[in-house]
């Protein structure tokens, strides 16, 4: 059964134009109710078992594995940000000297200065791949640039600010050719556009919490494949150790983590009121299919796309981009200035990233929304 509009789960004002989840979700108003009964349980600490440390962590991570198609949950840590994670797993790559770290054009920040950094310890080096006219020569160019002297190769599902597909799938096959590690950032796509780790099999994948996923800022998630399954955190924390659900032995010291991701979750990540509201919010995620919300996401944004196109913007082939997220390269002679002013004064929110206007849009939005863009945009280029 298609989706329809889910603007009544949410608490967005009637002249408000939301198309800036990539930045940061607005809340489901049963995660704002989440949060708040968590909130108010803290004042009666006395009143919240040790076990809450424990049982809602591992109930989030079902859920997380769930979403992303994963077997064993204990594959699943906990993490605060992208960063942390990336940095994570970097600590637990060793790389040949001289080998490749192949990245894309333009990668976010964080996905960058962690392989810049692990580059220089092992004397290897940065191969970018630079972004092509549409998303099939990307996509080659990218296959092209793996090879022999590949030790890994890190990227998103979808392109962070023009919303380009990357071929998961086959980059994984080429990989594999190569002996090469693939690290997947599913921050602007888990959620939104279907992804499954039992068919792309990365050795590890990085999601922040705060935009697709609808959870609060600071926290995140991360899967990590069987390389990592004997490796080392950057942090030592209680939590991690085995046995360390006894309280009252705590002061016998453990060598031992728990098994798996879970020696990779961040001190702290039982976070009583983090954890309630991202529970509620991929509760709510599992019950729609990521490739329903694509097919709602077109549905509203077809025409505008369109007329953009028409009007001399540039988007991305309908078959090399995400539907929920996506760039418009606008012409040159359009004042960006007076463009983001005009946005403001109707209440539109999008993000400006690079040369794109980034679109990103859900289930709360409406065919009218992208109407009203539209017409501030052409607008503009009619001037």
């Amino acid at each position: 059964m298609s989706l329809t509009n889910q603007k009544h789960l949410f608490d967005l004002p009637e002249d408000v134009t939301y198309l800036n989840i990539a930045s940061l979700s607005p809340s489901f108003k049963s995660i704002e109710e989440a949060g708040l009964r968590a909130v108010k349980e803290k004042s009666r600490p006395y009143l919240i078992p040790s076990s809450d440390f424990f049982n809602p962590v591992t109930e989030l991570k079902k859920l997380f594995a769930q979403l992303i198609n994963v077997n064993d949950y204990n594959r699943i840590a906990n993490i605060p940000s992208v960063s942390y994670g990336l940095a994570t797993i970097a600590h637990n790559i060793s790389l040949k000297e001289n080998s490749e770290i192949v990245l894309i054009e333009e990668q976010f920040p964080s996905n960058y200065y962690v392989w810049e950094k692990l580059a220089k310890k092992y004397n290897a080096k940065l191969k970018i791949v630079q972004q092509e006219i549409n998303g099939k020569l990307w996509n080659e160019a990218i296959l092209n640039a793996i090879n022999v002297n590949t030790g890994l190769i890190a990227l998103g599902n979808i392109h962070w600010a023009n919303g380009t597909i990357f071929d998961l799938k086959a980059i994984r096959k080429k990989t594999r050719q190569h002996d090469a590690l693939l690290i997947i950032d599913g921050s602007q796509s888990i959620g939104a556009l279907p992804f499954s780790v039992k068919e792309i099999q990365p050795d590890a994948m990085v999601c922040a919490g705060y935009k697709w996923l609808f959870g609060p800022y600071g926290c995140g998630y991360a899967y990590f494949g069987s390389y990592f399954d004997n490796g080392n955190p950057i942090e030592e924390n209680w939590a991690n150790r085995l046995g360390s659900e006894n309280l009252t032995n705590l002061t016998n010291y453990e060598s031992n983590y728990k098994a798996l991701a879970n020696r990779y979750s961040v001190g702290e990540h039982g976070s009583f009121i983090y954890i309630q509201m991202q529970i509620a919010a991929i509760t709510q995620l599992l019950k729609w299919k990521a490739s329903d919300i694509q097919d709602y996401c077109h549905k509203i944004t077809v025409s505008s796309v369109n007329q953009l196109k028409k009007a001399g913007c540039e988007i991305e082939e309908d078959t090399y981009r995400a539907k929920h997220l996506f760039g418009i390269k606008l012409p040159e002679s359009v004042n960006k200035k007076a463009l983001k002013e005009k946005l403001t004064r109707e209440k539109i929110f999008v993000s400006f990233r690079g040369d794109y206007i980034r679109i990103s849009c859900h289930l709360y939005n409406t065919e009218a929304h992208f109407e009203k863009l539209t017409k501030c945009i052409l607008s503009e280029i009619e001037i």
